[in-house]
Parts: C-alpha cells; sequence; structure tokens
C-alpha cells in the first residue's frame, strides 16, 4: 500500500461515495449531508479522515464529539473500499483516529453498528480490535435492528 492518510476534501467525495457503495452498509448519497458542516463550519471538531491508494480515496472514516461529554468521540462511519479490504487498512485506519485522539487529550471512542447479521463482520472487527460491547439497544434502527456500541478506552 502506497500514499498516507489525511483529512479528506471536497474533490475526494465522488470517490468516498465509491468506497461506501462497495460496501454496501448505507447509501452514499447521504454522504454530502454528512460532510456538510465539515466544509461550512470552520470550528467543528469533526474528524474526516482517508486512505490514499495513488492518489485515489480508497478509505474513509468519521468520527465527531459526543454531544455534552468531555472528551468522548463516536466513530460514525469507517468503511475501505471492497478491493482493498481484508489487507488491515481498516485497522490502520482505527489506530490513526485512536492516535489521533489520544494526542488530543480525548479519553473515549464509541462505535455504534447494527445487529443484522449482514454486520457480523463489523462486529468482530471491533471485538478484535479491543472494543468492549457495552450495550445493546433493541429494534433501536427498526423493529428487529438493534444498536449495538462498543466502547474504548484511549488514555
Amino acid at each position: 500500500m502506497s500514499d498516507f492518510i489525511r483529512t479528506i476534501n471536497k474533490a475526494d467525495l465522488p470517490d468516498l461515495k465509491i468506497v461506501i457503495d462497495t460496501t454496501g452498509l448505507f447509501p452514499a448519497d447521504l454522504l454530502d449531508g454528512m460532510v456538510e458542516d465539515y466544509f461550512s463550519n470552520p470550528d467543528t471538531q469533526d474528524i474526516w479522515l482517508t486512505k490514499l491508494e495513488h492518489g485515489t480515496p480508497i478509505a474513509v472514516a468519521y468520527c465527531a464529539p459526543e454531544r455534552l461529554t468531555e472528551g468522548t468521540y463516536n466513530l460514525y462511519l469507517i468503511a475501505v473500499h471492497k478491493d482493498f479490504q481484508g489487507k488491515g487498512l481498516g485497522k490502520k485506519m482505527m489506530g490513526h483516529i485512536e492516535n489521533l485522539l489520544r494526542s488530543q487529550g480525548n479519553r473515549i471512542l464509541l462505535v455504534e453498528t447494527s445487529g443484522l447479521p449482514e454486520f457480523e463482520m463489523t462486529r468482530e472487527f471491533y471485538d478484535q480490535y479491543g472494543y468492549t460491547r457495552e450495550a445493546v439497544i433493541r429494534d433501536f434502527y427498526r423493529e428487529g435492528d438493534d444498536k449495538i456500541v462498543f466502547w474504548k478506552r484511549l488514555q
């Protein structure tokens, strides 16, 4: 793998939508609304990162501070293009995020995901990377689709 992890820019959005589409986890057209504050608010504490391969984004991650907390962030998105999965890029992205948050004095990173069977690999990823399954909120997203909350101390 070449290139590096960096913050996103507006020119990355078409490639980031492709990354999201290849995972099939949620509609890529939601991305525009998700990044709106990041590009329009100079005081945002949101973090948007991408991993490049030969100058093209192949992964994306987004986390933001949890409202009304001190030093708690929530990871809302991490995706690796399907053609690049299984090569440790997700772990590299998570390590980069955790180190960045830690260096800023943050304490906790939360991750929420679905309890549906198609998200089993996602849940196993967080289990393997040292996250604790902290909570299950039943029928959160819709009837039969629980929210699983993972927790990790950064300091």
